[in-house]
């Protein structure tokens, strides 16, 4: 079957909210939220956790008297949890949450500079190609036509038949840098839609959206 061709109109800038498509640069998004958020709950050691409990129940010395108002009891009070003797560990925790919060940002950060990168490799060669492959359907078209002239010389007896073989030999090789320079077109239009998760949408803004 013939290659796919690519698209007309490429997108000249890529939006950033297409990238996040990606699973690779979700996946280290995710890592970098739940390391900050680390963080926090490292911090949060430093202060003091109030609460307050209470307890209600009855007791009585006899079975007979259980359940009466003078058997009744009830407690309520605060409680204070303030682990100040464990300042340095606290501290050395959120220490390494810090450590661990900059590497995942480093992670996140090298992610997406690979996807910027993809995308705009993938954008130059089919900018490349597509125009190797137009002056190369132009060197298909002169081939041709030197070949039906070789031929039509040939047979007019003017020049031998190597003149036709040299001729039809510059025609094939024409035609298979373009088969190869298109299927290089198609290759970076499947790497284009790979490195941005799944391709791009055009959308076009309808005139009552233009208005509002």
């Amino acid at each position: 079957g013939a290659l796919p061709a690519a698209p007309p109109d490429l997108p000249v800038g890529i939006p950033s909210e297409l990238l996040r498509r990606r699973p690779d640069i979700r996946k280290a998004e995710r890592e970098l939220a739940a390391a900050t958020a680390r963080i926090g709950v490292s911090t949060a050691e430093l202060f003091p956790r109030f609460s307050l409990t209470g307890s209600f129940g009855y007791q009585a010395s006899e079975g007979r008297l259980m359940f009466r108002d003078e058997s009744n009891f009830w407690a309520i009070g605060p409680t204070l949890r303030w682990p100040i003797l464990n300042f340095r560990r606290i501290l050395s925790q959120i220490d390494v949450s810090k450590a661990v919060r900059e590497e995942a940002l480093a992670r996140y950060e090298q992610s997406v500079l690979l996807a910027m990168e993809e995308v705009e490799n993938a954008l130059v060669t089919i900018s490349r190609e597509k125009n190797r492959s137009e002056s190369l359907a132009e060197a298909v078209r002169a081939n041709d036509l030197a070949v039906k002239l070789a031929m039509d010389r040939y047979i007019a007896g003017v020049q031998s038949y190597l003149a036709v073989t040299d001729a039809q030999a510059a025609l094939y090789a024409a035609e298979d840098q373009l088969a190869q320079s298109r299927q290089a077109q198609s290759q970076a239009l499947v790497a284009l839609y790979k490195a941005l998760g799944g391709g791009w949408e055009e959308t076009a803004s309808s005139p009552e959206a233009e208005a509002e």
